[in-house]
């Protein structure tokens, strides 16, 4: 079953963004083979603005998300993490070049599947 990662990133090659500032998600996905492909940019309105934070803003990017099955960011705080989590969808902080960081998921993934096979 094929899956899509959200990522944050300025530049398509790092995830490199804070959940709440992140104005682009680069959006992958997994087939079943576990080869992944790019399929799309998301325009992002940033939650977080100059130390203050917007609950519509949060909910919005909740929204633009809520197809993808993970989120990669550099950080995320716990209430968005939470609210992510309510949709369906499980977001990790690392700091990696994108495509070091979906061959770590991909494979934490087949650990889960199996994990849950036993």
């Amino acid at each position: 079953m094929s899956y899509k990662i959200a990522v944050a990133s300025t530049d398509g090659k790092v995830v490199n963004q804070h959940f709440g500032r992140a104005e682009k998600f680069y959006v992958l996905e997994v087939n079943e083979d576990n080869d992944f492909y790019y399929v799309e940019e998301r325009d992002n309105i940033a939650a977080c603005n100059g130390g203050t934070h917007s609950d519509e803003g949060l909910d919005l990017t909740v929204q633009l998300l809520s197809d993808c099955k993970y989120v990669l960011v550099s950080q995320i705080g716990p209430v968005a993490e939470y609210a992510l989590s309510k949709k369906g969808v499980t977001a990790f902080a690392i700091s990696h070049y994108i495509e070091e960081a979906v061959k770590k998921l991909i494979r934490f993934n087949s650990e889960v599947k199996i994990n849950k096979l036993s």
